[in-house]
């Protein structure tokens, strides 16, 4: 099972999205969810977008794909004890992450999840946690 981190779900909303993270949302997409803070992350880009065509097509392919298709998991008090920790180590040792990393990371952790983002080193950090990158370049 796998966590979408939002980086991936944006590739998909790209003319051309990377044929790495294609193949693994076909060859995986039974065992797909993502993090409510990914959704976020996701509306909050959309809803910044100016009005118009563009705008419109995002919010369509977020309520009609994301949400109708993936598991939208919530950020717990599991996921929020999880977190805690993490962050309190590793502001500890000078490394505080970004708090919605740490949301979704912990999403990720506490149900035995990997994690599906590009952007690996920001994840790199937080203990317990399993990340892939599908990006092919």
């Amino acid at each position: 099972m796998f966590l979408l981190d939002t980086n991936v779900l944006c590739e998909t909303l790209r003319p051309q999205p990377d044929p790495g993270v294609m193949r693994g949302l076909e060859r995986h997409r039974r065992k797909l969810s993502t993090a409510a803070p990914v959704v976020h992350e996701i509306l909050f880009g959309a809803l910044r977008l100016p009005p118009g065509a563009r705008r419109e097509a995002v919010l369509q392919e977020i309520e009609h794909v994301f949400l109708k298709t993936l598991d939208v998991l919530a950020y717990d008090r599991l996921a929020a004890e999880w977190h805690a920790r993490q962050r309190a180590r590793l502001t500890d040792e000078g490394r505080t992450p970004p708090f919605v990393d740490g949301q979704i990371a912990a999403s990720a952790a506490v149900n035995g999840l990997t994690l599906v983002t590009h952007n690996l080193t920001d994840f790199a950090a937080f203990e317990g946690l399993t990340v892939e990158d599908w990006f092919a370049g």
